[in-house]
């Protein structure tokens, strides 16, 4: 762990639960930007500790912001979903590049870093104009995503086609071979592209295919 002023350094969940498990059990206040649902759950405990478990005590508002490849994936479609519907979180989706964050009660910010060695490093921050500067950001970005249900309702078709639209752009079949196997006109096979390639965030057909392996949707 190495401490600064206003950021102290944590490497690995372990380090980020000991210094974070308090605000979790205590916050009223949690704002949480994430590319997926695994960034900040905390797989040491049993319960999985995470922003969601707030909202099962009542007294709490919980706000989450996801990108959007994270619903590609059924499972975790199916997660999220619980999360609002189950726990009262309120989640929207963004198509803009996030800093994975959370905030806890517009105090205290951790923001996720690289994964090296297998391990996360956290940037756990407590000086209040840096606070305050990160929550401006994660408000702005709110403001500008779509709710959940709205963004689900327009993905759900593409997160059916996507593993043999993945796959056939993974074999280099053109747009007019693709679309008669999956039995679409091809301005339609290229729509569902384009909307897939937004979903993952990528530029080009190539850029998602890796981003679809890194969700491990292929």
């Amino acid at each position: 762990m190495q401490t600064g002023e206003a950021v102290t350094l944590v490497h690995g969940e372990e380090e980020l639960l000991a210094r974070t498990k308090h605000l979790f059990e205590t916050a009223t206040d949690v704002a949480c930007a994430a590319n997926d649902l695994g960034t900040w759950t905390m797989r040491q405990e049993p319960q999985r500790l995470d922003a969601t478990a707030l909202s099962r005590r009542g007294d709490v508002r919980v706000r989450k912001i996801y990108r959007p490849g994270m619903l590609l994936d059924p499972v975790s479609a199916q997660q999220v979903a619980t999360a609002r519907d189950r726990h009262g979180a309120q989640i929207r989706i963004t198509t803009e590049d996030i800093n994975e964050t959370i905030i806890f009660d517009r105090r205290l910010a951790v923001l996720a870093g690289d994964v090296r060695a297998g391990r996360r490093s956290y940037s756990v921050i407590t000086q209040p104009e840096v606070v305050q500067g990160v929550t401006s950001l994660f408000e702005a970005a709110w403001r500008s995503a779509t709710d959940l249900a709205r963004y689900d309702a327009r993905i759900a078709e593409v997160r059916e086609l996507a593993p043999r639209v993945l796959d056939l752009l993974a074999q280099g079949a053109k747009d007019e071979s693709a679309a008669r196997i999956l039995g679409l006109g091809v301005r339609t096979y290229r729509r569902r592209v384009a909307e897939l390639m937004e979903a993952l965030g990528a530029e080009s057909r190539f850029q998602a295919g890796v981003r679809a392996r890194e969700l491990g949707l292929v």
